[in-house]
């Protein structure tokens, strides 16, 4: 975590209080331990909350300070892409929350700023070629094996979020009815089925692979680290890359969060109801659910081009 504090060459650290150098790297690890942000992401705060903080400095002001006024002008002062306004209000939209939940009369200097309109972007799917492949790596014959292969079957045939799969309890599963009771966004339950490939791979994990790993303990998590205890979210984005790789997945950016899109892709390639969809997704909205629709359409367009003789 040092690394990702640190100053870079040639900027100067003169130029911010040092109070704004020590809040900085304590929000930083803060929400490093807590949300398991990748480094890339943290050091662009850094670098965001950073360059704010010299610029109130030269008007002598800090980030403690800082008022709304003060920073719509620093954001009219900048210039680039929308998506970089948009890193940069996240940036101190996450400081400025942490702020206030430290000191309770604090008043959030960013929450009447506008958000940017940011272009739609499509959620990324794995072709279900890919898919296969993906879920063929691991090798079953060691229990981390037996593990990662049931975590993927499990994420691939029921959509779960990557915090829904890594805290599921062992109680959520009921093997007899093929279901989960999954805790998902603002504490709401679902029941979530569950394929049968998946309950297949996720019983050979309970039976060969569960009881090593736990060590003759009685942990509450279904799936459990080397260590005996429960996976961060971190743990399982290492072992999709790992896998990913293995599988010859390169040209995509590969995620965890990518098998959950390619679950409610290929779930409405092969006539889904949205409705159905969004109930298995856990959204609260219709929506959210929608723009899986606008995937499947790019991927029939692609389709017919590839493959029409007037495409």
């Amino acid at each position: 975590m040092v690394s990702i504090v640190r100053m870079k060459n040639g900027e100067n650290p003169a130029s911010i209080a040092e109070a704004d150098r020590r809040s900085i790297a304590t929000f930083l690890e803060r929400v490093w331990s807590e949300d398991g942000l990748a480094e890339r992401t943290l050091e662009a705060y850094r670098r965001d909350l950073e360059a704010l903080a010299r610029w109130l400095a030269a008007r002598r002001c800090d980030l403690h300070a800082a008022t709304r006024e003060q920073i719509s002008a620093y954001h009219g002062a900048q210039r680039g892409a929308v998506r970089s306004m948009a890193r940069r209000q996240s940036a101190f939209r996450r400081y400025y929350a942490f702020v206030a939940r430290d000191e309770p009369g604090f008043v959030d200097p960013t929450l009447l700023i506008e958000r940017p309109k940011m272009p739609r972007s499509l959620p990324k799917a794995l072709a279900e070629r890919e898919i296969e492949g993906l879920l063929q790596a691991p090798d079953l014959g060691t229990p981390l094996g037996l593990r990662d292969r049931a975590m993927l079957e499990l994420m691939y045939a029921s959509g779960l979020r990557v915090s829904e799969l890594v805290e599921l309890p062992l109680a959520a599963l009921n093997t007899r009815q093929g279901v989960l009771r999954v805790t998902g966004k603002g504490g709401k339950d679902r029941l979530v089925p569950v394929g049968e490939l998946a309950l297949e791979h996720i019983g050979t994990y309970l039976a060969a692979a569960r009881p090593a790993l736990a060590r003759g303990r009685q942990p509450a998590a279904l799936f459990l680290s080397n260590r005996g205890e429960g996976m961060s979210r971190q743990m399982f984005w290492t072992l999709v890359k790992r896998h990913a790789l293995q599988a010859g997945i390169h040209a995509k950016r590969i995620s965890p969060h990518v098998l959950r899109h390619s679950f409610a892709t290929h779930l409405l390639n092969h006539g889904a109801d949205l409705r159905a969809l969004q109930m298995l997704l856990g959204h609260s909205s219709l929506s959210t659910t929608q723009i899986y629709t606008l995937v499947a359409k790019e991927g029939l367009k692609r389709l017919h081009a590839q493959h029409h003789p007037r495409g």
